[in-house]
C-alpha cells in the first residue's frame, strides 16, 4: 500500500508548510545521531517525520486538525504498530521552536533508553 502513497508523499515533501520546514531543519541535523525521513508512507498513512530506528513519528498539525477524531484513530493505529507519536501545533513550532526541539530531544532520549534497557 505505501507504493500507492509515494506520489502523495512526494507532493507533500515539495509542498511542506512553513512549520514543517522549521521542524525539518531541526531533524535533518540528526538530533542525538538519529536519522529522520520526511513525508514517509507507512501502511495507509503518510507520516510528517519518522525515525525508523526508534519508531518515532512527529506530526505537525494546523488548524484543520482541531478536534480531529481521524488523528486520534491514526495515532492509535500507529501505536498498535509499535510507533510512538508526538504532535505539535503549527503555533507551537512558530512561537516556541526551542520548546519543540527540547520535546523532540526528550522523546529521543526516552525511546533510546527504553530500547537499550527494555522492561522485563
Amino acid at each position: 500500500m505505501p507504493e500507492r502513497l509515494t506520489p502523495v508523499a512526494r507532493r507533500l515533501r515539495r509542498d511542506m508548510t512553513r512549520p514543517e520546514h522549521a521542524v525539518w531543519r531541526m531533524l535533518r541535523q540528526r538530533p542525538l545521531g538519529f536519522k529522520f525521513r520526511r513525508q514517509q508512507p507507512i501502511e495507509t498513512y503518510v507520516l510528517d517525520f519518522a525515525c525508523f530506528e526508534l519508531q518515532l513519528v512527529i506530526e505537525v498539525d494546523g488548524g484543520q486538525h482541531a478536534n480531529s477524531t481521524t488523528d486520534e484513530i491514526r495515532t492509535r493505529a500507529l501505536e498498535a504498530l509499535g510507533w510512538t507519536v508526538i504532535r505539535f501545533w503549527n503555533n507551537d513550532v512558530n512561537e516556541t521552536p526551542d520548546g519543540v526541539h527540547e520535546r523532540i530531544l526528550d522523546a529521543l532520549r526516552m525511546l533510546d533508553a527504553r530500547r537499550k534497557d527494555p522492561s522485563p
